[in-house]
């Protein structure tokens, strides 16, 4: 039988498939190939009745999170909340790069639209956002249409809400909020079991999310495809490694002097690239040490 595994507790797979749930062990295999599996697997099982069942195989898999461990996510919820704490583009372009690396697409949704006075300034980061392709949302209604068929999980900074959108959502969860604890990956809920939970047509994690943005973006090239509309851009670039710094005839350059690629977006772009290259060339002098 082939299906999906929606909760992993204990050593114990929960496996549905066709409307039903099994519970399943993965056989020892596995654990000599170096595999384990994960909430969102797709699996083949055996399962008799009135008997254990047994996961014999992990299909491929097309991503995956470490915290919390989920795969084969469809689309992430990046929370940033509107005020305490402010609105953060340079945190905001640290999640879609890590979205984008992972291939979940990102949805934006901006809590405590209530603690601002003037919209302006995000409407303008919304314009920004929503050209480049990413849904930009002030409201639950308009996130709720977008769950369905889709498997979901949420992330944000400690303190913007994620816990309170997700009791909205899924109220059974009954997750506690303004505390530490909720800041995923660290403090009680790291001993939660992940499940799935059907809402609105579509599954969503249990998770109030995660922080660590120990993204696996390791060279330029990799980063400038990060940023959709800098991969547009690039195909008019003279060279095909340009890295839009210094480089004669660059294709992107001139659509920032322009206005066709906000000017935020890449100054974040340089930040990140000056970080990787600096994390190089650390690596480098370290290696000259060892040996």
């Amino acid at each position: 039988m082939k299906g999906t595994i929606i909760k992993a507790l204990a050593g114990f797979y929960y496996v549905e498939s066709q409307g039903q749930v099994y519970q399943t062990r993965a056989r020892g295999n596995f654990r000599k190939k170096g595999q384990t599996p994960y909430v969102g697997d797709v699996v083949d099982f055996s399962a008799e009745e009135n008997s254990e069942g047994y996961i014999l195989k992990i299909h491929e898999r097309k991503n995956s999170l470490v915290r919390p461990p989920i795969v084969n996510i469809d689309q992430a919820v990046v929370i940033m909340s509107a005020k305490e704490p402010d609105f953060n583009a340079n945190l905001l372009d640290r999640f879609l790069v890590l979205l984008e690396q992972k291939a979940i697409a990102p949805i934006i949704y901006i809590t405590k639209l209530d603690l601002v006075d003037d919209r302006t300034e995000l409407d303008n980061y919304k314009a920004v956002y929503e050209q480049i392709g990413y849904p930009f949302l002030y409201e639950l209604n308009s996130l709720i249409p977008l769950l369905k068929d889709k498997l979901t999980v949420f992330m944000g900074q400690t303190g913007v809400g994620k816990s309170t959108l997700l009791n909205k959502l899924v109220p059974e969860l009954n997750l506690e909020t303004g505390e530490i604890s909720d800041s995923l990956g660290r403090g009680r809920h790291t001993t939660r079991a992940v499940s799935f939970y059907p809402v609105y047509g579509g599954k969503i994690a249990d998770t109030p999310g995660f922080s660590s943005l120990d993204y696996e973006v390791k060279e330029a090239e990799a980063l400038n495809d990060c940023f959709p509309e800098l991969v547009e851009a690039s195909q008019f670039c003279k060279f095909r490694t340009c890295t839009h710094t210094h480089e004669p005839d660059c294709g992107v350059k001139p659509r920032v002097e322009e206005g066709m690629i906000s000017q935020s977006r890449y100054d974040n772009y340089l930040q990140f690239l000056s970080e990787i290259q600096n994390r190089r060339e650390t690596f480098k002098k370290v290696s000259k040490k060892i040996k």
